[in-house]
């Protein structure tokens, strides 16, 4: 069937030529080395972000995973800049690492058009651990950053696609490197990466061995070092660094966050500070949020109702915290509120298990939270009223909202028109 299979290429198959002198198995495992390290932090922290959302309330997307369901646990409430620290570096050091996985995927092209693509059925194995490789990877690039740009025309669950995107690409990621690190290992030691450093243009040749079908059997002349192209590579990854992370970092920082326009848009004033979702977008009567506006409380002997007014003339506690989205923008500000713990007293539940959050907004995905015990008592977790010293505005969910240590943004609910706290057993 292998012969079978060489002596009947595709059309063009035979008259590709990959002429750089750069490719080889020293350049591919030097850039796989950098993925091999920093792939797997991205990957964990994407899952920690969808534990984060506390799947055991059904409040994570997909709800049912089936076999692939990660071991979960109480999302910590401390320290409070947890979640802007997970999913910073999910988002940023994913889009930090395109360039290198561009390049990576340059340097293997001449393997991904080889013909017969399999000689073995080790081989077929490996292949199939490639597609599920690239394709998952690719996969999670392009959907992670139309996310981030608010942008879903691929019309399906962002959420639900990117979690089994993420396991196709672990399962390739795995056996692709239990097959490769061998040859990395062998790669490296071919060629000195000091060397390298010191070899300029005009004394660039091919590598010296080829374990892997990658060197140039014809090469052309290099128009590029080996430390050049490494340059462009990082310079690459940096000037994405640059113009990303001040989405996370903040401050003087977001004004170059110029890939991100959506942790751009803010308010004014004191609440000037990025805006997710807008209280028209929301579908929010501003009639509901004026003076007939209530909070119920629940889970006590019998509901407890409170207007603005009576919130205000409770104990007030000032707290400085992050609040961070899964598109990795986030911000710190200054919020003041009545304290969680301090309102399940009021309902008539000194212990709570847990609490849920619900909005004025109706038919949202995200218009009702469940809070965990830690979150609920933490001191510094509010039903805040005000931010940076003024009222909320409406877009960031005046008459009040809830602020959580390290608590994904999206449960931070704003708009609060009740909260169900069910006591401990």
């Amino acid at each position: 069937m292998w012969r079978w299979l060489e002596a009947h290429p595709p059309p063009g198959a035979k008259n590709l030529r990959w002429r750089s002198p750069l490719r080889g198995p020293w350049l591919t495992s030097v850039l796989g080395l950098v993925l091999l390290v920093t792939l797997p932090v991205v990957t964990l922290t994407g899952l920690l972000s969808y534990i984060a959302y506390g799947p055991q309330f059904g409040q994570a997307i997909p709800a049912d995973v089936g076999w692939f369901k990660l071991p979960t646990f109480d999302w910590p409430s401390n320290p409070s800049w947890l979640y802007r620290l997970t999913q910073g570096l999910h988002v940023g050091l994913g889009l930090i690492l395109v360039p290198v996985v561009l390049a990576k995927l340059w340097s293997v092209i001449p393997r991904l058009f080889a013909w017969p693509p399999a000689r073995s059925f080790a081989q077929v194995l490996e292949r199939i651990s490639l597609l599920m490789l690239v394709g998952g990877i690719l996969f999670e690039i392009v959907t992670g950053v139309l996310n981030i740009q608010y942008d879903y025309i691929f019309g399906f669950s962002f959420y639900t696609a990117h979690y089994w995107g993420a396991w196709v690409f672990i399962v390739g990621f795995v056996v692709h490197i239990s097959l490769k690190i061998p040859r990395m290992a062998a790669s490296l030691k071919t060629m000195s990466f000091r060397t390298v450093l010191r070899t300029n243009r005009a004394d660039t040749e091919v590598e010296p061995t080829d374990i892997d079908g990658l060197v140039a059997v014809d090469p052309a002349p290099a128009t590029i070092s080996r430390r050049g192209a490494l340059a462009v590579v990082g310079g690459g990854a940096m000037l994405v660094a640059i113009l990303t992370a001040g989405q996370t970092l903040g401050g003087f920082t977001r004004q170059f966050a110029l890939l991100l326009p959506r942790g751009r848009d803010s308010g004014s004033g004191p609440n000037d500070f990025p805006i997710n979702r807008t209280a028209t977008a929301a579908g929010i009567d501003p009639a509901s949020t004026g003076e007939q506006w209530r909070v119920t409380l629940g889970g006590g002997p019998a509901p407890v109702v409170l207007d603005r007014a009576m919130l205000a003339a409770m104990p007030q506690h000032t707290a400085e915290l992050p609040i961070a989205c899964v598109e990795g923008w986030s911000t710190t500000e200054t919020w003041t509120g009545v304290r969680l713990r301090d309102l399940a007293r009021t309902a008539g539940v000194p212990t709570p298990r847990l609490a849920r959050v619900s909005s004025l907004e109706r038919g949202g995905a995200f218009s009702r939270a469940t809070l965990q015990a830690n979150q609920v008592t933490n001191p510094d977790a509010l039903l805040a009223l005000r931010v940076n010293g003024a009222d909320l505005s409406l877009d960031h969910g005046f008459p009040a909202r809830i602020i959580v240590p390290a608590l994904p943004g999206v449960h931070n609910t704003k708009w609060v028109a009740s909260i169900e706290f069910e006591a401990a057993t």
